[in-house]
C-alpha cells in the first residue's frame, strides 16, 4: 500500500498573501490540491459545476479554517466561458501566484467543444493553453510564481498529429487522452523556454531545463499516479476495472501529492520545464522532448484559438 501511494510532499511553505487557481477542483486530485494549499493560503476553485465546486469549496472552507477559498466558473470546452473567468478574475483579483492547470477529460466518445476542438485537445490543452495566456501577465506581475500543468504517464502514447487534430479522419477515445498529455508536457516545455530565454540550458532526460528564471516564472509538468477518480466515468470497462483493482490505485489525496510539490517545493524555485512524477523528475517520452513539435503546436494552437502569443 506504501508502494502504491508514491512519493509525498514534504513541504511545509505558507502562501499568506498569496493566491492559487486550481481548475476542475471540486473533485478527485483537484479536490485534494485545493484542500492542502487551503491551510496555506487563498484558493481559487475553478469549475465548470459550480454547485459542486460550491460544496467542495464549504466542505474545505470548513475542515482548514479558511474562509478565502473561493468559486468561480470555469468551461475549458468554450473559450467564451474561459475569457469571461479571466475578465470577471483579473477584475476582482489583484493577485495570481500559482496557476494549476489540473481539469482534465478522459475516454469520452468522440464530441467536439463549442468551439469544434475534439474535447480531450480542446478542454485538456487548449482550453489551458488560452487559460494561461490570459492569466499570464497577471502572473508576471506577481512574480515569482508558478504554472503547473497536471499531464499523464499516458504521454508516452501520444502523438500530435497536425493532418488531424480533431479526430476527424479517425478517432480513438484512448489515444485521444494519450495524444492531449502529449500537448502538455509539449506546451510546458515550449513555455519554460519562452518564459526563460536565452538563459535555457540543457540538463539531460530527467531534468529537461534547469536555470535561474528571468521572468520569474516557472512552468513544470507531471504525472499525478493511477488514481481512483471520476476521470474514468465514461468509461464502462474502466469504471469497472478501477473499482476491482482499487487497491493498486493512489486515493486523491495521494494522487494530489505531485501537483502540491510543484506548486510549493523550494527546491523548485528556479526549476522549470521539467516533468515530475511522484514528487521527483521522470523521463519524458521522445516525442514530449521534441523542441519542433513543441513550437509547431504552440503556433497551431494560436492560430485555432485567435491569439498571438510571442
Amino acid at each position: 500500500r506504501r508502494y502504491v501511494a508514491g512519493g509525498q510532499c514534504k513541504s511545509t511553505a505558507k502562501l499568506e498573501g498569496k493566491v492559487v487557481i486550481i481548475t476542475g477542483a471540486n473533485t478527485g486530485i483537484g479536490k485534494e490540491t485545493a484542500r492542502d494549499l487551503a491551510r496555506r493560503g487563498k484558493v481559487v476553485v475553478a469549475c465548470r459545476d459550480v454547485a459542486k465546486a460550491e460544496a467542495a469549496a464549504s466542505e474545505i472552507r470548513t475542515e482548514t479554517g479558511n474562509q478565502q477559498v473561493v468559486v468561480k466558473k470555469l468551461d475549458l470546452a468554450d473559450t467564451k466561458s474561459i475569457r469571461e473567468f479571466a475578465e470577471k478574475f483579473l477584475a476582482e483579483e489583484k493577485e495570481l501566484h500559482i496557476l494549476i492547470n489540473n481539469a482534465g477529460v478522459m475516454l469520452c466518445p468522440y464530441s467536439k467543444t463549442a468551439d469544434g476542438f475534439e474535447m480531450h485537445l480542446g478542454v485538456n490543452h487548449l482550453g489551458h493553453f488560452l487559460l494561461t495566456f490570459l492569466l499570464l501577465e497577471r502572473l508576471k506581475q506577481c512574480a515569482p510564481a508558478r504554472i503547473v500543468n497536471v499531464s499523464s504517464l499516458a504521454h508516452h502514447g501520444g502523438r500530435i498529429r497536425f493532418h488531424d487534430l480533431h479526430g476527424e479522419k479517425s478517432y480513438n477515445r484512448g489515444l485521444a487522452y494519450c495524444h492531449s498529455k502529449l500537448a502538455n508536457v509539449l506546451f510546458t516545455r515550449e513555455l519554460a523556454r519562452r518564459l526563460q530565454g536565452k538563459s535555457q540550458r540543457r540538463a539531460g532526460f530527467s531534468a529537461w531545463l534547469l536555470s535561474t528564471m528571468d521572468e520569474e516564472i516557472t512552468a513544470n509538468a507531471l504525472h499525478p499516479g493511477s488514481v481512483h477518480s471520476e476521470l474514468v466515468r465514461h468509461s464502462y470497462l474502466m469504471t469497472l476495472l478501477w473499482k476491482i483493482f482499487s487497491f493498486f490505485l493512489k486515493t486523491p489525496c495521494e494522487g494530489a501529492q505531485t501537483s502540491i510539490y510543484c506548486a510549493v517545493a523550494e527546491e523548485l524555485d528556479s526549476v522549470t520545464g521539467q516533468y515530475f512524477s511522484d514528487c521527483q523528475p521522470a523521463y519524458v517520452s521522445p516525442r514530449g522532448r521534441d523542441d519542433e513539435t513543441a513550437k509547431k503546436l504552440w503556433s497551431v494552437s494560436c492560430d485555432l484559438l485567435g491569439i498571438q502569443w510571442d
